[in-house]
């Protein structure tokens, strides 16, 4: 039975006249974000971006633009205002950007030609905790998260609140950061898993390891967003 949303409503697959990529600004802060809907979308993909990154992460972008060509919509959106990025301390304040992830998805909710489409997540770096935080609070709104490199440990305490099944891909190489995510898988309260991808260090900057990545989320996201089987 595909992922249905807190309403009752079964998602369903956009008007082909819909699909397109614009930019936008999401309430109630007038954060800037990049909505692409690629015709017949079956599902939307919300990231959150690491510290001292933005919307405009080469490796988020390329992430998305395959899931687009997988008829998965995405949202890049930047979690902070210009003059708060200046402020380190907002990077790593992660019930901040737990927060604005919050609103990005209430406010894709009520976006025409968006808004019926499953919800899944995907976060990067400290931005993979505030997809965490997101998703406790959320519940029944997200169907999967995603987390790449990801310090889902951060998410602390709400680690057992997390229900959507969530997956977490380290680098093999990326040592401590292996050990902090099976710290947080072991105390995720819903379906989860880690695939470590071998070779691979913090920003998978390595032949292939990226491409791994992709393949790695799109079938997460198919599976628990799309055929709703997991």
């Amino acid at each position: 039975m595909p992922f249905k949303r807190a309403s009752g409503g079964v998602s369903r697959a956009i008007d082909r006249a819909a699909a397109g990529t614009r930019d936008v600004e999401i309430s109630p802060l007038g954060l800037v974000g990049t909505l692409s809907i690629p015709a017949g979308a079956r599902a939307l993909v919300l990231f959150a971006h690491g510290s001292g990154s933005s919307r405009l992460s080469p490796r988020n972008v390329q992430v998305a633009e395959a899931l687009n060509r997988r008829h998965v919509a995405t949202l890049l959106f930047d979690l902070l205002l210009p003059d708060e990025a200046e402020d380190r301390a907002h990077v790593f304040d992660i019930h901040l950007l737990g927060r604005r992830l919050i609103d990005a998805v209430r406010w894709v909710e009520r976006e025409p030609g968006a808004g019926a489409l499953p919800i899944g997540l995907f976060g990067a770096s400290t931005g993979a905790a505030a997809a965490l935080v997101a998703a406790a609070t959320l519940d029944g709104h997200v169907g999967a998260v995603v987390s790449r490199g990801g310090r889902p440990d951060l998410a602390g305490e709400v680690l057992p609140q997390v229900k959507a099944p969530t997956l977490l891909i380290v680098g093999g190489d990326d040592t401590d950061v292996i050990a902090l995510n099976q710290w947080a898988l072991d105390r995720l309260g819903g379906e989860r898993a880690m695939e470590i991808v071998p070779g691979a260090t913090h920003l998978f900057p390595e032949p292939g390891a990226l491409e791994t990545v992709i393949d790695l989320a799109q079938r997460w996201f198919e599976r628990h967003l799309v055929t709703g089987r997991g």
